[in-house]
């Protein structure tokens, strides 16, 4: 790791502006506090910036109790910094982030060939982008505060589900080192914040909705105010016994989005993903959860506001069609 943060060190110099550009969630918001505490008084400024605007309560939760300072990308002049860097994702995981070349990159999720920076760090055995940062500053020496301790914290059992999806040795012991640096009250009142009462009728959809074959479980939401809401349902029924797999999809804005969960055992949900939906639009993630997102004008037999028996039977031709869990 000593290696790492030289090189990491290596790249920036006193004067040099940095845009961090995240996808906000707990891992990406407390990667991003821990480059930028990594890099403090070696730059002359750093701007962490979300691509969307946040919507998810607990995300939104995270940011208010904990203050964090992030300014959306579209309140940002890009051509103002010198220095570009990417944490907990990478180019080909949205078009925004493809827009920019970056002088650094550092992510667990398995990497694309087009991933190119002037350092990259992948390592796509670990449960959490945290536990990466996590280590990048205790190789600095530095100890993290209350904010930056809880969000590390946080944004490993977010991400690895409380250790309920693959994680390493690594991102245990970061788990274990944070944990003396974090307040337990803090943490229950990030967790708690899951939805909001105006999501609710989203659970109802689901409910009456759902449809079951082979332990998999399928819903479509039709027209959704946020894609969060997709992520909450398919973990939700993970809950239930019989159900190995959960794919909850919805329409948000002018893509299709589907959202992949399952068990973890012997399922890879990336590959699922990919090869469902690979040839229409983005698609892939871990063995355990995974994301499509698809421009509904690479789906033009079916009018965005068609009859959602007609999109949930897509959704289930395309994952029963092309992979097998």
């Amino acid at each position: 790791m000593g290696t790492n943060l030289s090189r990491l060190y290596q790249l920036f110099s006193h004067d040099d502006r940095l845009l961090i550009l995240i996808n906000a969630d707990p891992d990406s918001i407390a990667s991003a506090l821990a480059l930028k505490r990594l890099l403090w008084r070696r730059i002359a400024s750093c701007v962490i910036a979300p691509i969307q605007p946040i919507t998810r309560p607990q995300n939104e939760r995270l940011v208010e109790l904990l203050g964090i300072k992030l300014t959306p990308l579209q309140e940002v002049n890009p051509a103002e910094f010198n220095r570009k860097a990417l944490v907990d994702n990478q180019p080909g995981h949205h078009e925004l982030f493809a827009a920019h070349q970056y002088d650094l990159i550092i992510d667990h999720h398995p990497r694309l060939p087009e991933t190119a920076a002037r350092m990259v760090d992948i390592r796509s055995e670990y449960g959490a982008n945290s536990s990466i940062m996590t280590e990048y500053l205790r190789a600095a020496r530095i100890k993290p505060s209350l904010k930056l301790a809880t969000a590390l914290y946080y944004g490993i059992t977010s991400d690895t589900a409380n250790f309920e999806r693959p994680a390493i040795e690594a991102d245990v012991r970061a788990f274990h080192y944070l944990f003396k640096f974090t307040r337990r009250a803090l943490i229950r009142s990030l967790e708690y914040a899951e939805f909001n009462i105006s999501m609710l009728r989203y659970f109802q959809q689901a409910f009456t909705r759902y449809r079951l074959r082979h332990q998999r479980f399928y819903a479509f939401l039709g027209m959704v105010s946020t894609p969060d809401i997709l992520v909450i349902l398919a973990d939700f029924f993970m809950r239930a016994r019989e159900i190995a797999w959960t794919v909850v999809g919805g329409i948000y804005q002018d893509k299709l989005v589907v959202i992949f969960r399952n068990d973890g055992l012997r399922k890879n949900a990336g590959t699922l993903a990919a090869k469902a939906f690979g040839k229409l639009g983005s698609a892939g993630g871990h063995a355990s959860s995974a994301r499509a997102e698809i421009p509904l004008e690479h789906i033009p037999d079916i009018p965005p506001n068609a009859q959602w028996q007609l999109w949930q039977d897509f959704l289930i031709q395309r994952v029963e069609g092309r992979g097998r869990g």
